[in-house]
């Protein structure tokens, strides 16, 4: 059974002899795009390429790319925990094409990859393309193999791939594996039926190939690009999980590590209740986020990437509170972090005792406050409960925020247990004052193009004006 760095080696390996270039992950912290808070897919770092802004070298290239999605567009951050294959830091391994070969060899090389070399069951895969695109599916008949019901059409919000609200953009086509009845975590739930991109952990999603052809403007309108592009992702965590033959991410042999370590240092066991383990994925998963933020140079404040990073750091140590652990933690495991990971990421090794120094640090001053703030919540909880309410009046959210640093997710989190929802548009009310005073008090705002709206909402505050 390969490890999860042998996969990530063969992977490139494969694209290697293909004639791809194997390129350096780009920093979490992207360096080419304004509009972006962090990179969230490995063409972030093409996408001047793709716009015919900038030429490189080679025209095939594959890549290992660490990726956040935490913010706007693509926000997997309520889910992580409550299920056992979302993330909010993962890698994505990827191959692309920068107006070199197209759809047939991206899906050729998919199919050769996961059947032939690491042997997944052909009778097993599903593919999926966009509504209108003929030759993909043809190409898929014709390669594959497969019988025509199992490659199925679907509109833009899955089988049409945008990085944000602008920029380059294209049909996709998708490699679904069917885990069986077994894998199904929505069953019993009433109306639900295990299908390709039926929101169950039966079909999973494990490969996306897009083909870049069009550029999307502010108006929505699509354009053209210069060149047509192949841009491809799958998740690391997930494809392994496969390969490993186990049906949670957090199983997986590197997220593992860090759940042991956990396990360790809280004396309790993972795998024997269910609201436990939510804690320990959300550790593990928050671990790694937060000390490749720090390796990449984000440091914790009150906005931008500095006010995500101290988001998971606080939700991070809630859940510690929730299996026993009082005190700073989660600097032990961000060694683990750096012990399983630093071989393809030596950046984690490098800064690792500064990313210790700043987790303590900030476990430390919000240990300060997290016990009052949980008083205050509580007994706002008790309140509700005498009086039949469902709803958290927005002032004690915001009171719980500005008083003692409890992110708004953070609040919506605790009180999910409770059946309770914040009011946010009274949260909202009290925030924008808050920000009004604060520009008066600047006398200036940032000003680069959707940076500032993409910093409000990575302070957790909704992702209407988002633009990542």
């Amino acid at each position: 059974m390969m490890t999860g760095s042998e996969i990530r080696n063969s992977f490139l390996e494969y694209f290697t002899q293909r004639g791809h270039t194997v390129v350096k992950s780009a920093s979490l912290v992207p360096d080419k795009d304004p509009t972006l808070l962090f990179t969230n897919a490995g063409m972030v770092q093409f996408k001047n390429v793709f716009l015919g802004l900038e030429k490189l070298p080679y025209r095939r290239a594959a890549d290992a790319q660490k990726c956040l999605r935490i913010s706007g567009k693509h926000n997997d951050l309520e889910a992580v925990g409550r299920d056992t294959y979302h993330h909010t830091f993962f890698e994505m391994l990827g191959n692309w094409s920068f107006g070199d070969y197209y759809k047939a060899e991206a899906i050729e090389w998919a199919w050769d990859l996961l059947t032939r070399v690491w042997g997944l069951p052909q009778d097993k895969l599903w593919a999926t393309v966009y509504l209108d695109d003929d030759e993909a599916e043809q190409l898929w008949l014709k390669i594959s193999g497969l019988p025509r019901a199992r490659v199925r059409r679907f509109g833009e919000k899955e089988n049409f791939w945008e990085m944000g609200d602008t920029g380059p953009c294209g049909p996709c086509s998708e490699i679904h594996l069917d885990r069986g009845p077994t894998a199904c975590d929505m069953a019993g739930q009433r109306g639900h039926t295990c299908q390709v991109n039926g929101d169950c952990a039966r079909y999973i999603e494990l490969w996306n190939l897009v083909f870049i052809q069009h550029n999307r403007a502010e108006d929505r309108s699509l354009s053209d690009l210069p060149a047509r592009h192949v841009d491809t992702g799958m998740g690391l965590e997930r494809i392994t999980a496969v390969l490993q033959r186990v049906l949670s991410n957090y199983d997986v042999d590197f997220m593992r590590d860090l759940i042991t370590t956990v396990e360790g240092i809280s004396s309790k066991p993972y795998g024997k209740d269910s609201s436990v383990d939510i804690s320990f994925r959300v550790i593990a998963d928050h671990a790694r986020a937060v000390s490749f933020l720090l390796a990449d140079g984000v440091n914790p404040s009150n906005d931008g990437r500095g006010y995500v990073l101290r988001r998971l750091l606080r939700r991070a140590a809630r859940h510690g509170r929730l299996i026993g652990l009082e005190k700073p933690f989660l600097h032990q495991v961000a060694v683990t972090v750096a012990e399983v990971m630093g071989d393809a990421y030596p950046e984690l090794r490098s800064e690792l005792q500064r990313v210790q120094e700043t987790i303590r640090g900030e476990e430390e001053r919000f240990g300060e406050t997290l016990e009052k703030g949980l008083v205050l919540l509580d007994e706002a909880i008790i309140k509700l409960r005498h009086e039949r309410q469902k709803v958290l009046p927005g002032e004690i959210a915001f009171r719980l925020y500005d008083t003692y640093g409890f992110p708004l997710d953070l609040t919506e989190d605790i009180l999910r247990n409770e059946g309770v929802i914040v009011d946010q548009a009274g949260f909202e009310h009290l925030m924008a004052e808050q920000r009004s005073r604060g520009r008066e008090s600047r006398g200036q705002t940032l000003s680069a193009p959707g940076y500032s709206t993409a910093i409000s909402s990575a302070e957790g505050f909704g992702d209407s004006g988002s633009v990542e």
